[in-house]
């Protein structure tokens, strides 16, 4: 009982500040998101795409966050878009203090939308708001169509699914159909968008429902 106490209390800290960095963020008009997903799904991949085919439409500026390196705010500042770095040393997730002492270096720069890239993990990152409009959790064909029900949790909390490496599916043991209806059966408001950052393929409806959603905070 008292770990669970703690943790309370922990997340109560939290949600004081992610509200906070919520009211930010309304204050600049940003539609922000928070990206979350296992490792290697594509979550960088899918910001640079993201980056790339929004170029003409809207802004983005990035937050990224990783156990260790700078290596995914160096792939992300090739694109010239305002972009902090948050190294946890080791944390399995992002936390609002974090990310508002992150937002500080970029508060000043003209952006419409802020991608909060997480640490790749699909448990922790499911119970910290961060002041995010939405979750976006991030699954790759590669994983299998069971993801879902292993880690409900990040599921039932996401806003999107955004199913990556669909180029990959001819050659995978995994049933899209199948992976769609386990996280529907956990999130039935998911909405689903199915890409290849390596294609291109579903890309432009991503783009477009972002558009939608600009200026909306």
């Amino acid at each position: 009982m008292p770990v669970i106490t703690i943790e309370r209390k922990v997340l109560e800290k939290n949600d004081v500040i992610a509200n906070q960095n919520r009211e930010k963020f309304k204050s600049k008009n940003l539609f922000v998101m928070n990206f979350v997903s296992s490792p290697g799904s594509g979550k960088t991949s899918l910001v640079e795409k993201t980056i790339e085919f929004s170029r003409g439409k809207f802004k983005i500026g990035v937050i990224e966050g990783d156990v260790q390196t700078n290596l995914d705010a160096e792939r992300v500042n090739k694109f010239n878009v305002p972009v902090v770095q948050i190294v946890t040393n080791g944390g399995c997730h992002l936390e609002a203090n974090l990310v508002r002492d992150a937002y500080k270096n970029l508060e000043n720069e003209d952006f419409d939308v802020l991608i909060i890239e997480n640490v790749g993990n699909l448990v922790c990152p499911s119970s910290y708001d961060l002041g995010e409009d939405i979750k976006v959790v991030i699954l790759s064909t590669t994983e299998g169509d069971d993801k879902p029900l292993k880690y409900p949790a990040m599921f039932r909390n996401a806003s999107v699914l955004i199913i990556n490496k669909i180029d990959l599916l001819p050659y995978l043991d995994c049933n899209i159909e199948e992976m769609k209806k386990n996280a529907l059966s956990i999130n039935q408001q998911l909405k689903i968008f199915e890409v290849s950052c390596k294609t291109g393929e579903g890309l432009s409806e991503w783009i477009e429902w972002i558009q939608k959603n600009v200026g909306k905070s």
